[in-house]
């Protein structure tokens, strides 16, 4: 393998890059080109006030092999190397690789960084990798051959819903208790004459839907206090292009002609992934949040979706429609 250091997303062609993708470990929208590259404009929304990227590539017969998408900060007492998109606003992260090809570029890449002059870490750490992914031991497996440290715990939960039927197979494989409040939520809204469930079609102008969204999620004081103007920005210009690469999944209840809830997803190999939502205060009698999301399960359900990814979260209505917990881990790797 032979590895490159790069100064830019701009030395690696994107179609390449989101073609490993597709076939990586790593085969979610928060390792695509587009994602990434606009999270390093703004470093994470303003999370990272000083990174120095360390993007690297790996080819062998002409034909790329791998892609490390990292940088390196201080951070949690240790000059890190951390992946890029980490911490707070990329759910799922990896190394852009397959599989069959991890062990060997994981080594050849510590190999690589550690001669040349992008050696100026002395942690990996590495966030938001799944449960699931290979690459958790494998960066055990080498550090052990390397003699470092290593620590793994999980970080946080990230449930999701399995779906292979009809919402009402769906409905009838959670608590009693909660399928009968989103029945008679569903029921009420829908009795009222009054709502409107509308998903933004591909081909929409996204502008103004993004404003509407925005406009929803501040309603909630700590989603206000979040999205600072950096912040806006940065998932602003994510979003726009995930709707240019056709995977941006947006849907609004409206009340009396009135968007009232919004729910933001992925649509992303078969599934949602569910990123960010909104709800208005005014019309809390026919909780719009329940019944929005009961909808987006039903559209899901319909339209053959096999998962809705509540991501990253504890949040209490998210068991409360079903969701089982898988997690996303915390990798840590510290030289002697």
């Amino acid at each position: 393998m032979n590895f490159t250091l790069h100064n830019d997303f701009s030395e690696i062609d994107p179609s390449a890059w989101n073609a490993l993708v597709e076939g990586s470990i790593a085969d979610t929208p928060f390792s695509r080109y587009e994602y990434l590259i606009e999270w390093w404009k703004t470093l994470g929304g303003g999370e990272w006030k000083d990174a120095q990227l360390i993007l690297v590539s790996a080819r062998e017969d002409d034909q790329l092999i791998g892609i490390a998408p990292l940088f390196v900060a201080e951070y949690d007492g240790q000059r890190a190397l951390l992946l890029v998109g980490s911490i707070e606003i990329s759910d799922y992260l990896d190394l852009i690789v397959r599989a069959e090809d991890l062990t060997r570029f994981l080594s050849g890449l510590i190999d690589f960084l550690a001669s040349s002059k992008a050696d100026s870490w002395s942690a990996i750490d590495w966030y938001n990798l799944p449960d699931a992914s290979p690459t958790l031991a494998a960066l055990k497996a080498e550090s052990e051959k390397r003699g470092w440290e290593y620590n793994e715990e999980i970080y946080r939960p990230t449930p999701r819903i399995a779906l292979n039927g009809s919402f009402e197979d769906y409905l009838a494989g959670i608590d009693k208790k909660q399928r009968h409040e989103i029945r008679r939520k569903m029921r009420r809204a829908a009795e009222s004459g009054r709502v409107r469930f509308h998903v933004v079609d591909k081909d929409a102008d996204i502008e103004p839907e993004l404003e509407s969204f925005f406009h929803l999620m501040v309603q909630d004081p700590n989603k206000a206090m979040f999205l600072k103007d950096v912040m806006r920005d940065q998932m602003s210009n994510s979003l726009k292009a995930a709707h240019t690469y056709g995977y941006l999944w947006l849907a609004f209840l409206e009340i009396d002609g009135v968007k009232a809830a919004a729910s933001l997803n992925f649509d992303y190999r078969n599934k949602l992934w569910g990123y960010n939502s909104g709800v208005s205060r005014d019309f809390m009698e026919l909780s719009p949040g329940w019944v929005l999301l009961g909808q987006v399960i039903q559209w899901c359900c319909e339209n053959g979706r096999a998962e809705f990814d509540f991501m990253r979260g504890d949040e209490e209505y998210k068991y409360r429609f079903g969701g089982v917990n898988k997690y996303v881990m915390r990798a840590r790797a510290i030289k002697p």
